[in-house]
């Protein structure tokens, strides 16, 4: 198996057999995407569905948004032989792992959710929300995919030193 990680912004497509591709998502939402006819698939990850009307963006920080992510993954699906009719869809992400940060992820998910429903592409399986990252696993050829909660690694134990007699004081005083 050849392994493929992405991050933040990033996007694979494959049409072989042996290509796993993964990443680990926190807010951010992935969307896997296959036409199982073709057997061509593959997988984005994006921080945030669109930007906000007040923030301009550069061309660079474009790839971070849904919006732009999701294009790229069904053109890039369309470049390699799929048919957008035939297209099948997964979604991952969207916890919310930060409480201060007002929903973020469940954000994600709706952006994901209602833009797959907009273009028209069925989703076969959605595992958003929550409050744990999770790892995903994605082979596109075979359409099968993998999402593991990623638990908290536990602390280390806590060691306390060892206690210290207290000194004797014998009324003499000592120089150094």
């Amino acid at each position: 198996m050849r392994r493929v990680p992405i991050v933040q912004g990033e996007y694979h497509v494959a049409v072989q057999g042996g290509v796993v591709i993964s990443t680990l998502l926190g807010s951010c939402v992935a969307a896997c995407i296959q036409d199982p006819v073709a057997r061509v698939g593959g997988m984005n990850h994006f921080l945030l569905g669109e930007p906000g009307s007040d923030s301009p963006v550069t061309p660079a920080e474009m790839q971070r948004y849904g919006v732009h992510a999701m294009e790229l993954l069904i053109n890039a699906l369309m470049q390699r032989g799929a048919q957008r009719s035939r297209l099948r869809g997964h979604l991952y992400g969207g916890a919310n792992i930060v409480a201060g940060l007002g929903g973020i992820g469940t954000k994600n998910g709706e952006f994901a959710r209602n833009f797959l429903r907009t273009e028209g592409i069925p989703v076969d399986h959605c595992d958003l929300g929550g409050t744990q990252a999770r790892k995903v696993e994605f082979m596109p050829f075979e359409g099968r995919v993998r999402s593991m909660l990623v638990k908290d690694q536990p602390l280390p134990p806590i060691v306390r030193p060892a206690p210290v007699a207290a000194p004797q004081h014998t009324g003499e005083l000592e120089l150094f």
